[in-house]
């Protein structure tokens, strides 16, 4: 058996109560803390920025063709689906879905207020089955082949505040010249918890929005394009302004929705500074305990050295301690932050308040590329750590350490 193995085995966790096993057990849980901690940060970010960016694009696509407006006008300009875009789309195979839109602000009465709203007018083409799990109540809108059904789905938001509830009739009095008004029912009401949506948006039906602005059936106000995921990026926009039409423009929902987006960046700054002192804690404390295990066993390092033990074999006694230390913290830490992550993810005990934070629960993103790098990040530098205490095992004097007290 190798010699250093065999004396740093005897050491680790030699008497259960003794100075040296307590201090084994207070660097491993140092450790485990940091790397659990960690991982549940990462888990909670990915979350956070995974749970938000998808109801955004959820409902508005990851970008959106309108046509040039020379104003900043709610309602877009038409244009037909026979364009060069429409037409060729399909020919990149990183575009999941194209759905048509179209925009009317309007003002809805409920029993005792008005209420501004835009009306998002849809066709059959929406994604229904995304956005099913943002409905807490009725149903989805039933949109015809030809016609219309008046039917209108509001966010629990104005519910409340317009006093409204699944079955209800409500008048939309649309701002344009002549004014008009279509008597609606309320077939479901969702809730995405973003005020930029929940607020104001409410869905309707595409050709409803046809009728009002007296255009063709083949016109649209806009196209929304969602792509597959993790696709997103500076060669597909330039992919799809390819294909554009001269009088239709492009638009990123992450620059549209900036604010947003602006904040789930800075979720990272503040993650990132948090597991760095995390890690420097843990890693600092790893260090140190090594250093103080060293001394309490100056004595043993003296008699070794008496005995003719070479630096580098005392040396590897302690680096065998401290990879056995950073072994099990390591275990301890990924069982830690993997389970507590994997108890919230199956049973979401934490809750949210949803107006601050968008969301009702702690979300938690299984993203492992990071949690392994993080595993070999807080190694590596726990291993560079150890190295520097157990250099001074060569500035021991066998002499003085025997006699050391």
């Amino acid at each position: 058996m190798n010699f250093s193995f065999f004396i740093a085995n005897r050491l680790s966790f030699k008497r259960a109560g003794g100075f040296s096993g307590t201090i084994h057990k207070i660097a491993i849980a140092s450790l485990a803390l940091g790397l659990g901690v960690s991982i549940l940060a990462f888990m909670i970010l990915g979350g956070f920025q995974t749970t938000v960016s998808e109801r955004v694009f959820g409902f508005t696509g990851h970008y959106q063709v309108q046509r040039y407006m020379m104003s900043n006008a709610f309602e877009e300009a038409p244009f037909s689906l026979e364009s060069n875009f429409y037409q060729r789309y399909s020919t990149l195979p990183f575009i999941r879905q194209v759905q048509s839109f179209a925009t009317k602000a309007a003002l809805m009465k409920g029993e005792a207020e008005v209420e501004g709203i835009l009306m998002k007018g849809v066709a059959s083409d929406f994604d229904t089955t995304f956005f099913k799990q943002y409905l807490v109540e009725g149903r989805m809108l039933q949109i015809p082949e030809e016609g219309t059904s008046n039917e209108l789905m509001i966010s629990r938001y104005l519910a409340n505040k317009l006093l409204l509830e699944v079955g209800d009739r409500v008048t939309l009095y649309f701002v344009q010249n002549p004014p008009r008004y279509r008597r609606v029912e309320v077939v479901g009401i969702f809730e995405t918890y973003l005020e930029n949506f929940d607020q104001k948006i409410v869905l309707g039906e595409l050709q409803t929005i046809r009728n009002l602005n007296g255009w063709s059936p083949d016109q649209v106000g806009g196209l929304e394009i969602f792509v597959q995921p993790g696709v997103a990026g500076s060669s597909e926009i330039e992919s799809l302004e390819s294909i554009l039409d001269s009088d239709l423009k492009l638009i990123d929902s992450r620059e549209k929705y900036r604010e947003i987006f602006d904040w789930l960046t800075l979720l990272d700054t503040n993650v990132y500074v948090f597991v760095g002192l995390i890690g420097f804690v843990a890693i600092f404390n790893m260090g140190a305990i090594l250093f103080i295990l060293i001394m309490e066993r100056t004595q043993m390092i003296g008699v070794l050295k008496g005995l003719g033990a070479r630096d580098a074999q005392i040396r590897r006694i302690f680096l065998w301690n401290g990879l056995r230390i950073l072994l099990r913290g390591l275990l301890i830490g990924n069982l830690v932050g993997l389970g507590l992550g994997f108890l919230q993810f199956q049973f979401k005990f934490i809750p949210l308040d949803p107006a601050s934070y968008y969301m009702s629960f702690v979300p938690i993103y299984w993203n492992w590329p990071v949690f392994i790098l993080l595993n070999m990040g807080i190694a590596a530098l726990t291993f560079l750590v150890i190295l520097i205490p157990v250099l001074v095992i060569s500035k021991v004097d066998p002499i003085k350490s025997i006699r050391f007290d």
